[in-house]
Protein backbone atom coordinates (compact mmCIF):
# COMPACT_ATOMS: atom_id res chain seq x y z
CA UNK A 1 0.00 0.00 0.00
CA UNK A 2 0.75 3.20 -0.64
CA UNK A 3 1.61 5.12 2.67
CA UNK A 4 2.96 8.90 2.34
CA UNK A 5 4.39 10.63 5.57
CA UNK A 6 3.25 14.17 7.06
CA UNK A 7 4.03 16.70 9.50
CA UNK A 8 4.55 15.02 12.68
CA UNK A 9 4.97 11.58 11.77
CA UNK A 10 1.39 11.01 10.84
CA UNK A 11 1.27 8.23 7.68
CA UNK A 12 -1.78 8.38 5.18
CA UNK A 13 -2.94 5.45 3.12
CA UNK A 14 -3.93 6.03 -0.34
CA UNK A 15 -5.73 3.84 -2.48
CA UNK A 16 -4.59 2.61 -5.70
CA UNK A 17 -5.92 4.57 -8.86
CA UNK A 18 -7.21 2.26 -11.06
CA UNK A 19 -5.57 2.51 -15.10
CA UNK A 20 -7.68 5.30 -17.15
CA UNK A 21 -8.97 3.81 -20.62
CA UNK A 22 -10.63 5.57 -23.18
CA UNK A 23 -14.64 4.67 -23.79
CA UNK A 24 -15.53 2.66 -26.76
CA UNK A 25 -19.38 3.70 -28.69
CA UNK A 26 -21.79 1.21 -28.54
CA UNK A 27 -22.02 -1.38 -31.20
CA UNK A 28 -24.92 -2.33 -33.44
CA UNK A 29 -25.61 -5.20 -31.35
CA UNK A 30 -25.46 -3.88 -28.19
CA UNK A 31 -27.87 -0.60 -29.32
CA UNK A 32 -30.28 -3.25 -30.56
CA UNK A 33 -30.16 -4.85 -26.57
CA UNK A 34 -30.39 -1.42 -25.04
CA UNK A 35 -33.60 -0.73 -27.30
CA UNK A 36 -34.54 -3.97 -26.17
CA UNK A 37 -34.05 -3.74 -22.92
CA UNK A 38 -36.01 -0.06 -22.81
CA UNK A 39 -39.24 -1.32 -24.16
CA UNK A 40 -39.03 -4.40 -21.69
CA UNK A 41 -38.65 -1.59 -18.60
CA UNK A 42 -41.59 0.50 -20.18
CA UNK A 43 -43.86 -2.20 -20.37
CA UNK A 44 -43.28 -3.71 -17.49
CA UNK A 45 -43.61 -0.41 -15.58
CA UNK A 46 -47.17 0.25 -17.51
CA UNK A 47 -48.34 -3.06 -16.10
CA UNK A 48 -47.08 -2.05 -12.51
CA UNK A 49 -49.35 0.92 -13.10
CA UNK A 50 -52.40 -1.08 -15.15
CA UNK A 51 -51.91 -3.36 -12.04
CA UNK A 52 -51.63 -1.18 -9.35
CA UNK A 53 -55.06 1.41 -10.69
CA UNK A 54 -57.11 -2.14 -11.15
CA UNK A 55 -56.41 -2.99 -7.59
CA UNK A 56 -56.99 0.55 -5.73
CA UNK A 57 -60.86 0.92 -7.23
CA UNK A 58 -62.27 -1.10 -4.46
CA UNK A 59 -65.97 -0.93 -4.34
Amino acid sequence: MPYTNEEGGRLNNFAREPKVYQAEPPTNSQKRTYIFLGFAAILLVAGLIVVAFSVSHVT
